[in-house]
């Protein structure tokens, strides 16, 4: 952890109107079970969403920001803008905690970019390591143990942590047997994710310029926008619908994810790009 990441850090307010935004209660001691219990209040209440990328906001990587956009405009983001205000809220809580950079694996065994996804090292104050991310879209429920090598149990799924051979330490983290993403154990600063963010606002080649995504768990499966269509998944039955009109979308928005929109989301055709 750097000195700069030591020194700041959130108001007593702040930490506050976060919980509240997440619906739940200040901890009495920084342990794995309240991080496992604030791990899932974040995944059930903020969701994970580019609809800046296709409304012409920038992305700022500054730990004010990024809370203010998740607690006081109460919004989502992706993985950038989520795991690190959940890490300014878990160190104000007494966490440890360390950004760590990760290449996501494709169906073909291929890596991203560097700075391609951002997940956190939290250490408790019994000394465990788990590894935290709110960030992943549809990913597992509860942190995960850093140092197990195992299966773990999730709702989500079966997870395994496995060491990349001759790879310096790096780590895979699978999910039902299939790779999720390549992490490097180094620390990083939050400044070290601008290039990543920026390819992945900007790149025609990156998914998130492709399509408006707007997810979030739910106590009995996952709610979607994408698109146009509403997708949504109950007890592991998945059903699609698509809007009518702007205002259907709009409401959508609104009554599923808690985001009033004064202008709809939208991605620029072929050849097109917002700036």
């Amino acid at each position: 952890m750097t000195d700069h990441e030591e020194t700041a850090g959130l108001s007593d307010t702040s930490v506050r109107r976060y919980l509240e935004r997440i619906g739940a209660r200040r901890p009495d001691r920084a342990d794995a079970e309240a991080l496992r219990e604030l791990h899932l209040r974040h995944l059930l209440t903020v969701p994970f969403e580019n609809l800046s990328i296709h409304l012409g906001q920038d992305i700022v990587l500054d730990e004010k920001a990024l809370v203010d956009k998740v607690v006081e405009a109460r919004r989502g983001g992706f993985c950038y803008e989520l795991n690190a205000a959940f890490a300014a809220l878990l160190r104000a809580l007494g966490y440890r905690v360390e950004l760590l950079q990760a290449r996501v694996l494709g169906p073909d065994g291929r890596v991203g970019i560097p700075y391609d996804h951002m997940a956190l090292r939290v250490e408790t104050a019994d000394g465990e390591l788990l590894l935290a991310d709110v960030g992943f879209g549809d990913h597992s429920h509860h942190p995960l143990a850093l140092d197990e090598r195992g299966e773990q149990s999730d709702p989500s799924g079966t997870f395994v942590i496995v060491a990349v051979p001759g790879a310096e330490g790096d780590l895979d983290v699978v999910r039902d047997g299939k790779p999720q993403y390549r992490l490097e154990p180094r620390p990083r600063e939050l400044a070290d994710f601008a290039a990543g963010a920026w390819y992945h606002r900007t790149s025609p080649e990156s998914h998130f310029t492709r399509g408006v995504i707007c997810s979030l768990l739910t106590e009995d499966g996952r709610v979607s926008i994408g698109g146009r269509k509403l997708y949504r998944t109950v007890a592991g039955e998945r059903v699609e619908r698509e809007f009518g009109t702007d205002e259907e979308l709009r409401e959508a928005y609104q009554e599923l994810f808690g985001i009033a929109l004064d202008e709809l989301p939208v991605v620029p055709g072929p050849g097109k790009r917002k700036p």
